[in-house]
C-alpha cells in the first residue's frame, strides 16, 4: 500500500510540474506574441513619423513631390495599408482657397467637400497602398474617429491612432468581409519654424494589418485575438487567428502592446495538448511504473526517491519564484526610467549623502552641465554656477532646496538663476523639492526643475509696457489737465468783458489740449497697430510692390504739412511682385518713408532711396536708405525693439513702437529686417519677402522688365 501511494504521489508530482511547464510556455508564448506585434507597430509608427518629417521638409509641398516621397512605401509590404494622404486643417469660410492653393501645387482633380459649418480636416495629396484608388477631398471631420485622432496628433506633435471602425473605402464590401479598421496619423511641421502643415494619416485595415503577424506568432495556440477599446470602452476585436483543430481551449492569457499612443489587448487561448511537455503522458507511466517497483524495492529506496524528489520540486519553485521577481524588478526599473526620460520637466534624486542618484535627460539640458557622481551639495553652486534670482548673488547651500528637502522640508517653487558655459545668458529656474524615504529607512530628497526663463521675459516686457503706457499717458493728460483749467478760467473771464489778450490766450490753451489729445491718441493708435501686427490674420495676395511704393511715396510728399522748400527727393529703382499682405506690407513702407522724413536734420531737403533686388532663393530684399540724422553705433538692433528710442541727442515726438511694428509685420511674412549705416549719411533699412515666383504656378517675367526706374523730385 505504501509503495503504491508512493508511486500515485510521483505520477501527481509529474502532472503538476506539466501544468507547470504549460504555463511557462503559454507565458513564453504570450510574451513572444507581444512582442512581434510591438515589433510590427512600431515599425508602421516610425515609418510614419519619418515620412511626416520628410513631407515636412519639403519648403513648397506639392502632388509630385508629395508622390516621390510616398513612393517606397509600395515597397515596405506594410500589410493591410489602405492609403495614406496628406490632411490639412481649414476654416469653413477658407475652403475654396484650400482648394485652390492645392489645385496649383498639381492635385488638379481635388475637390473639397465639406461637412456641416465648423472646422474641417481635408485630404488634399492621397495615395493608394493596396492597389485600388484613393479619394482626395474627404472632408475628415465627418467621422468622430478619426477627427479625435487628428486632435489628438495635433496636441502631443507625436503619431496618435484612432479608434477602430470601418473605412469609407469598405462602405461597399459584403458585411462578412468587413474588417475593424483604424488610422495612424502623424503631425507634418513644415520649415525652420516647424509651422503645423497638416496631418500625415494612414488608413490599415486590422485583420489585413496584424492577420499574417498573428498566425506567424500563433503557432500552438488554438485562439490568438487583438482587441483595442473602443470610444465608449468596450473591446473591439482588431485581428484574430483561430486554430481549426477540434479541441477546447484550457490556458488563456491576456498581455498589453503598445499601438502608437494606446494600449491594445492581445489574449491568447490553447490546448493543453498542444504544447511541447504539456500532456507527454509520463505521469501515468510513472506512476504505473512505481506501482510494480515499488513491490521489488524496499522502503528505504522509497523513503529516499520521494525525498529527494520533494527537494527538486521547492527548488524548482523557489527558483521560478526568484525569475519571477527579478523579472517585475526590472520592468518596473525599465517602466521608470522611461517615464523619467520622457517628461520636459527636470527631475534630480540625491541620497541621504547628498550625492546625486539620477538625473534625467531634461534636467541635464536645464542646468547645463551633468551632477557628478561625487558632486556633494557644497559645491553644487559652484559646478551648476546656481545664483539668487539677481543674477549676481551666489544662492546659499543651505537655503538650496534639495538641501532643505533632505531635511525633511516640502519646498515649493523657489526660483533661481543658473549661468555657464552651457547658458552663458543664464536660464530662471524654478524649483521644487520633497524628501523621500529609501528602503534603508534612510531619507532622500527629490527635486522637479521647471523653465520659466521665457515667462520671465513676458513679465519683464509687460512691467517695461507698462511703465511706458503710464508714462507717455501721464504727460499729455497733465497737459490736458491743466490747459483746460486755463480755458475755462479764460471763458469765464470772457463772460465778464474780458478783451483779445485773454481770447488769446483760451485759444492757445485750447490748442495745448488739441495737441495733448493728439498725442494720447497717436500713442493708443500705435499701441493698436503693434497688437494687430502680431494677433492680425493675415491676408496674402500677389501684389505689385511698385504700385503700392508709389502710392505711399505721393501721399508722403504730397502731404500739407511739408515745408514748400523742403519736399522729398525719393528716387525709386526696379521693383518686382512680391507676395504679401497688401495692408500690412504699405504700414511698413510708409513707416521707413515716414521715418526719413521725419528724421532729416532742419533745412535739409530729405533724400530717399528705394531699391530692391531678388535673392536666389526667389526672395525679395528690399531697401530704403535715407541721408538723416543717422541711429547712434551700438543702437541699430535695438531700435526694433519695444518703445526704444534711439539716444541721438535730438529730442523728436514718437512713442518707440514704429520700428517694432515693422519687425512683427516682416517676421511674420517669414522675412528679416535690419538697419546699417548708410555711408554718405543716414540710414539704410533693408527686410525681406516672399517673391511672387516663389508662389505663383505660372514663371513670371523679371523685375527689371515690368518697372522702370523711377525718379522723383518734388521743389
Amino acid at each position: 500500500m505504501v509503495g503504491c501511494a508512493v508511486a500515485l504521489g510521483m505520477g501527481a508530482v509529474l502532472r503538476r510540474d506539466e501544468r507547470s511547464t504549460a504555463g511557462v510556455q503559454m507565458d513564453r508564448r504570450a510574451a513572444s506574441a507581444a512582442a512581434v506585434v510591438r515589433a510590427e507597430t512600431q515599425r508602421y509608427v516610425e515609418t510614419l513619423r519619418t515620412t511626416a518629417a520628410a513631407v515636412g521638409a519639403q519648403q513648397t509641398l506639392t502632388a509630385g513631390e508629395y508622390a516621390t516621397v510616398m513612393a517606397p512605401l509600395h515597397t515596405m509590404k506594410l500589410a493591410g495599408a489602405t492609403s495614406i494622404a496628406l490632411v490639412v486643417p481649414t476654416g469653413h469660410r477658407d475652403v475654396e482657397r484650400v482648394q485652390r492653393t492645392w489645385r496649383d501645387r498639381g492635385a488638379h482633380g481635388l475637390r473639397l467637400s465639406p461637412v456641416g459649418t465648423g472646422e474641417h480636416a481635408f485630404s488634399v495629396l492621397a495615395v493608394p497602398l493596396d492597389g485600388g484608388s484613393a479619394t482626395a477631398g474627404l472632408d475628415m471631420m465627418q467621422a468622430a474617429a478619426p477627427a479625435a485622432v487628428l486632435a489628438e496628433a495635433r496636441r502631443s506633435r507625436d503619431v496618435a491612432v484612432s479608434d477602430t471602425y470601418q473605412l469609407l473605402v469598405d462602405q461597399g464590401v459584403p458585411a462578412a468581409q468587413r474588417q475593424h479598421s483604424f488610422v495612424l496619423a502623424a503631425p507634418v511641421q513644415q520649415g525652420i519654424g516647424q509651422s503645423f502643415l497638416g496631418w500625415l494619416v494612414l488608413g490599415v485595415r486590422g485583420q489585413d494589418f496584424m492577420g499574417a503577424t498573428l498566425r506567424a506568432a500563433g503557432s500552438g495556440l488554438a485562439d490568438l485575438r487583438l482587441e483595442a477599446d473602443n470610444a465608449d470602452g468596450r473591446p473591439v476585436t482588431v485581428a484574430t487567428v483561430r486554430d481549426t483543430a477540434e479541441g477546447r481551449a484550457d490556458l488563456r492569457r491576456a498581455v498589453e502592446a503598445p499601438v502608437a499612443d494606446s494600449m491594445w489587448t492581445l489574449r491568447l487561448a490553447a490546448r493543453r495538448g498542444s504544447l511541447p511537455g504539456a500532456d507527454t503522458g509520463l505521469p501515468a507511466a510513472v506512476a504505473g511504473g512505481g506501482v510494480l517497483l515499488t513491490l521489488l524495492t524496499t522502503v528505504l529506496v522509497w523513503v529516499l526517491a520521494t525525498g529527494r524528489e520533494r527537494a527538486r520540486a521547492r527548488v524548482r519553485s523557489r527558483t521560478a519564484q526568484l525569475v519571477e521577481e527579478q523579472s517585475e524588478t526590472k520592468r518596473q526599473a525599465v517602466l521608470l526610467r522611461a517615464v523619467l526620460d520622457s517628461i520636459s520637466d527636470g527631475v534630480g534624486v540625491i541620497g541621504p549623502d547628498g550625492h546625486f542618484l539620477l538625473h534625467n535627460p531634461a534636467a541635464r539640458q536645464i542646468l547645463g552641465r551633468e551632477a557628478a557622481q561625487d558632486c556633494g551639495a557644497e559645491s553644487w553652486q559652484r559646478h551648476f554656477g546656481l545664483y539668487r534670482p539677481d543674477g549676481v548673488t551666489a544662492f546659499p547651500t543651505a537655503e538650496m532646496p534639495l538641501v532643505r528637502a533632505l531635511a525633511g522640508e516640502s519646498v515649493d517653487h523657489v526660483e533661481m538663476v543658473v549661468r555657464n558655459a552651457t547658458h552663458p545668458d543664464g536660464r530662471v529656474l524654478s524649483v521644487s523639492a520633497r524628501p523621500i524615504d529609501t528602503a534603508s529607512g534612510r531619507r532622500g530628497a527629490v527635486a522637479v526643475f521647471h523653465d520659466i526663463t521665457d515667462r520671465k521675459r513676458v513679465e519683464t516686457e509687460l512691467r517695461g509696457f507698462a511703465g511706458v503706457v503710464a508714462h507717455d499717458l501721464k504727460a499729455p493728460l497733465t497737459l490736458v489737465s491743466a490747459y483746460a483749467e486755463l480755458v475755462a478760467e479764460a471763458l469765464d473771464d470772457l463772460a465778464a468783458g474780458a478783451g483779445a489778450p485773454t481770447l488769446g490766450q483760451a485759444r492757445q490753451g485750447t490748442a495745448k489740449v488739441l495737441h495733448g489729445a493728439a498725442r494720447m491718441q497717436r500713442l493708443i493708435t500705435e499701441l493698436l497697430d503693434y497688437t494687430a501686427a502680431r494677433d492680425a490674420t493675415l491676408r496674402i495676395e500677389r501684389l505689385s510692390l511698385p504700385t503700392l511704393v508709389d502710392d505711399v511715396v505721393t501721399t508722403r510728399t504730397d502731404a500739407p504739412e511739408q515745408e514748400p522748400g523742403a519736399r522729398p527727393d525719393v528716387f525709386v529703382g526696379p521693383l518686382p511682385e512680391v507676395h504679401a499682405d497688401p495692408v500690412l506690407l504699405r504700414q511698413v513702407i510708409d513707416n521707413l518713408v515716414g521715418n526719413a522724413i521725419k528724421y532729416t536734420p532742419p533745412g535739409q531737403s530729405p533724400r530717399i532711396d528705394i531699391t530692391a533686388r531678388t535673392d536666389e532663393d526667389g526672395g525679395v530684399r528690399i531697401r530704403i536708405a535715407d541721408r538723416g540724422i543717422g541711429i547712434p553705433d551700438g543702437e541699430h538692433a535695438a531700435v526694433f525693439d519695444s518703445f526704444h528710442r534711439a539716444s541721438n541727442g535730438a529730442a523728436h515726438p514718437g512713442t518707440g513702437l514704429g520700428l517694432a511694428i515693422c519687425r512683427r509685420i516682416v517676421e511674420r511674412h517669414g522675412g528679416r529686417i535690419e538697419a546699417a549705416p548708410n555711408p554718405g549719411g543716414g540710414t539704410i533699412f533693408a527686410f525681406t519677402l516672399p517673391g511672387a515666383a516663389t508662389h505663383a504656378p505660372e514663371p513670371l517675367r523679371s523685375a527689371e522688365s515690368q518697372v522702370s526706374p523711377v525718379h522723383v523730385h518734388l521743389p
